[in-house]
């Protein structure tokens, strides 16, 4: 279920992001995944503060290779009590293709925390 529009965003896949195999380094898509959905968390929640609890099951489905660009839609999920959820899906177009193809899935979970770091309601 869908609370918002997605937000989208793109990442172009340099040679510093691929690992020694010539495809990009799995690491470097969890980051742009946590990124993508903490913009998504802080354009819903201007002025919260958000740390990242959780990602579900990371499974990459298909390899990337440089020069691919990559399309992440994140919308949000759930809204808890003092966490909000978004699932976050990532395409794949290759630079000499004209369609995307998807190749990730994840929900992401933040936590709204205070100034000292303890946890404090979403919906304050």
């Amino acid at each position: 279920m869908l609370l918002e529009d997605a937000v989208i965003s793109y990442k172009l896949v340099m040679p510093e992001h691929m690992n020694h195999y010539g495809f990009l380094f799995g690491g470097n898509m969890l980051k742009w995944v946590d990124e993508t959905a903490w913009v998504a968390a802080n354009l819903d929640y201007p002025g919260f503060h958000f740390v990242t609890i959780g990602m579900d099951r990371v499974e990459f489905k298909k390899g990337v290779t440089g020069g691919s660009i990559l399309r992440f839609e994140v919308n949000r999920q759930h809204v808890g009590k003092t966490s909000v959820t978004y699932c976050v899906d990532v395409f794949r177009r290759e630079i000499h293709e004209s369609t995307d193809e998807a190749i990730f899935h994840t929900d992401v979970t933040f936590v709204r925390v205070d100034e000292k770091g303890e946890k404090t309601a979403v919906n304050a």
